[in-house]
C-alpha cells in the first residue's frame, strides 16, 4: 500500500517532475503550488503588470510540463531552469513593448495606498524600478535576481547563462549606476543619514 503524496517527506522539485512525467497528477499539483509563486514574483517584478505576469507564469509552467519526460534529474535545478525561462519570456515581452506606440497603451489605474508608510514604500519602489529601467538589460536582470529575488551568484550565472565573475561584474556595475541615479533623492525618499 502506498501513502498519499502529502504524507511522505517533502520531495524535491526534480523528484516531483519525474513523478509527473510518469503520470502522477498529485506530483504535478504539488509542483505547481510550489513553483507558481516563484514564477509569478519574478515575472511581476520584471513586467510590473499582473495579467502579463500571470501569462508568463502559465507559459513557463507549460514549457516545464512539455520537457518533463526528457528531464535528467540532477543536471540542473528545476527552479533555476524555470527562472531562466521566466526571465527570457519577460525580456522578450519587454523588448516587444518598447516597439509599441506609447499612445496605444492604456493609462494605468491609480492604486495609491492610503497609509503614509505604504505610500513612502511605493515611492521608494517606483524610484528603484525607474532607475533599474535605465540600466542595460543584463545589468538590471542581474541586480533584480540578486537583490530583489535573493538568488546567489552561481544560480544567477546559470539563469543568465554566464559565468559567476560576469554576474559579479554586472551586479557591481548595476549597483554603482543605481547609486548615481538615486544619489540626490535620499531625503525625498525618506532616508535620513
Amino acid at each position: 500500500m502506498t501513502m498519499p503524496l502529502d504524507a511522505e517527506p517533502e520531495l524535491s522539485d526534480d523528484a516531483l517532475l519525474v513523478l509527473f512525467a510518469a503520470g502522477d497528477d498529485a506530483a504535478a499539483r504539488q509542483l505547481t503550488l510550489r513553483l507558481t509563486p516563484l514564477c509569478f514574483g519574478v515575472a511581476y517584478r520584471m513586467l510590473k503588470d499582473r495579467a502579463a505576469a500571470e501569462d508568463v507564469t502559465q507559459e513557463a509552467l507549460l514549457r516545464l510540463w512539455k520537457i518533463a519526460s526528457d528531464w535528467r534529474q540532477g543536471e540542473a535545478k528545476v527552479s533555476t531552469w524555470l527562472y531562466r525561462v521566466v526571465s527570457n519570456l519577460c525580456t522578450d515581452r519587454l523588448r516587444k513593448a518598447r516597439d509599441l506606440d506609447i499612445d496605444a497603451i492604456a493609462e494605468p489605474e491609480d492604486s495609491a495606498p492610503s497609509v503614509l508608510a505604504q505610500m513612502q514604500s511605493a515611492e521608494r519602489s517606483a524610484a528603484l524600478n525607474a532607475a533599474l529601467d535605465q540600466l542595460p538589460d543584463r545589468q538590471a536582470q542581474a541586480v533584480r535576481l540578486r537583490h530583489i529575488e535573493g538568488m546567489k551568484n552561481p544560480e544567477i550565472a546559470e539563469v543568465m547563462e554566464i559565468g559567476v565573475e560576469a554576474v559579479e561584474s554586472l551586479t557591481a556595475r548595476g549597483k554603482r549606476s543605481l547609486m548615481a541615479l538615486l544619489k540626490g533623492r535620499r531625503a525625498e525618499l525618506g532616508y535620513t543619514e
